[in-house]
């Protein structure tokens, strides 16, 4: 996963899945979310991120990690 905010457009994207062809892209309210072909998520846009939450986004980052297997 890749997150990268672009403070000269206001641009806050969260990648998912990196390379993935997009095939579909679905806006609401500044918000894109762009899938693959099979319907998976690719990628998050953000549009005016730091009107619709702080000056800079990356200043709310608190990145916590779980790593577990699903169990089925």
């Amino acid at each position: 996963m890749k997150i990268e905010y672009d403070p000269k457009h206001d641009l806050l994207n969260i990648e998912f899945i990196p390379g993935e062809s997009i095939g579909e892209s679905s806006e609401t309210d500044g918000v894109i979310i762009d899938y693959a072909k099979d319907g998976r998520i690719v990628a998050i846009e953000i549009l005016d991120a730091g009107k619709r939450t702080t000056r800079n986004p990356l200043d709310l980052l608190d990145l916590s990690i779980v790593k577990e297997k699903a169990t089925v």
